[in-house]
C-alpha cells in the first residue's frame, strides 16, 4: 500500500479497433507515462499515417518540445481541404449563409481551388456562427454557434496540421478530443483501472462555462509557444473575431469563444488542455485523504 503522495500508474485499457475486439477491450497496457500508440486514420488525423511533409513536422514536434513552427499554413493544402470536406457531415445543419454540404459539393473542385487560393494568399474572410440553443438537462439553454461549410472545412484542416504539433504533447490518460479517442476508451481507461486498482475516490469535475470565460489573450499566448507562423494565427484570430447572428442582428463576442461545430477545435480544445498538463501530471500522483488510502483521479 502506498503511502500519502504516492499513487499506483494510471492504468489504460487496449485501444478497441472495432466491434469483434471488444474483449481486448480490459486489458491492461500498464502506465500511461506519455503518449499512447494509438494509431490515427491516414488522412484525418496526426499520427504515423499522415502524409510525408506533415509527418516531418510531428517528428520535429516529438525532438524538440520547444520547438516553434513557422511555415504551417503551406500544409493546409488542396488535398487536406478536400479530406476535410469529405469528413463533414453530410446532414450537418448550414451556416448563415444557408450553403450545404450538397450545394458546395455540386462544383466541389472549383469551389475547393478557390477557397484554397484566398487561404493561402490572406484573402479568406471567416464569417459569423449562427447562434442556435439546446437544452440542458438543468432546463437551461447552451448557446451553440453553427459555423459556415467553408469555415468548417478550414478549421478541420488547420486541426489537423495543429494536431502534428500539439498531440505528441500529450499525457496517455488524456482522451479528450483527441484523434482515435473517444469517451467510451475513457470509460474503459476508468474501469480498469477500478478493477486492477484497490480505488477509494472517483473524481468527477467540470468547469463551468469554460468557453465562455475562456481568456482570448492567454489562448493566443499558449498557441504562440509553439506557433511562430502568423498567417495560422491570424486564421485563428478570425474565427475569435467573427462574432455570431442571432435573430438577424450581429454581435460581437465580447468574452470567451463561440461553443459547437468544429468551431475553434484547434484553440479551443487542443491548447488549453494541452497547457493543463502540470495539473495532469500533479493528477497522476494525487493527495490522499487519510494517510492510508489509495486515490483515483480519471479524467
Amino acid at each position: 500500500m502506498n503511502g500519502c503522495g504516492q499513487s499506483d500508474g494510471p492504468v489504460v485499457p487496449a485501444n478497441l479497433p472495432n466491434k469483434a475486439a471488444a474483449a481486448e477491450a480490459g486489458e491492461e497496457r500498464g502506465p500511461a507515462k506519455g503518449n499512447t500508440a494509438s494509431k490515427p486514420r491516414p488522412g484525418h488525423s496526426a499520427g504515423p499515417g499522415v502524409s510525408g511533409a506533415l509527418d516531418r513536422v510531428r517528428q520535429v514536434a516529438v525532438r524538440d518540445t520547444e520547438a516553434r513552427f513557422t511555415a504551417l499554413l503551406p500544409h493546409v493544402g488542396l488535398d487536406r481541404l478536400r479530406d476535410a470536406f469529405w469528413a463533414i457531415n453530410p446532414k450537418a445543419a448550414p451556416g448563415v449563409d444557408r450553403v450545404t454540404w450538397a450545394a458546395y459539393g455540386q462544383n466541389l473542385e472549383a469551389n475547393l481551388r478557390d477557397l484554397h487560393e484566398r487561404v493561402q494568399a490572406g484573402r479568406y474572410r471567416a464569417s459569423p456562427s449562427r447562434r442556435v440553443y439546446i437544452p440542458k438537462a438543468d432546463g437551461r439553454q447552451r448557446p451553440l454557434g453553427i459555423a459556415t461549410l467553408e469555415d468548417k472545412i478550414v478549421q478541420r484542416a488547420v486541426v489537423e496540421v495543429l494536431n502534428a504539433v500539439y498531440e505528441v504533447d500529450f499525457l496517455g490518460f488524456s482522451y479528450g478530443f483527441r484523434p482515435g479517442r473517444n469517451p467510451h476508451q475513457a470509460l474503459d481507461a476508468l474501469a480498469a483501472g477500478i478493477y486492477r486498482r484497490k480505488v477509494n475516490w472517483v473524481l468527477d469535475a467540470d468547469i463551468r462555462d469554460f468557453f465562455g470565460q475562456l481568456d482570448r489573450v492567454w489562448l493566443e499566448k499558449f498557441l504562440g509557444h509553439r506557433i511562430a507562423d502568423k498567417r495560422v494565427l491570424r486564421l485563428i484570430g478570425k474565427w475569435l473575431a467573427a462574432g455570431v447572428i442571432e435573430n438577424g442582428q450581429w454581435s460581437e463576442n465580447m468574452g470567451g469563444i463561440t461553443a459547437g461545430g468544429i468551431g475553434l477545435t484547434a484553440a479551443r480544445q487542443r491548447v488549453p488542455a494541452l497547457r493543463l498538463r502540470p495539473v495532469g501530471q500533479l493528477v497522476e500522483e494525487p493527495p490522499c485523504a487519510r494517510r492510508h488510502d489509495r486515490c483515483a483521479v480519471r479524467g
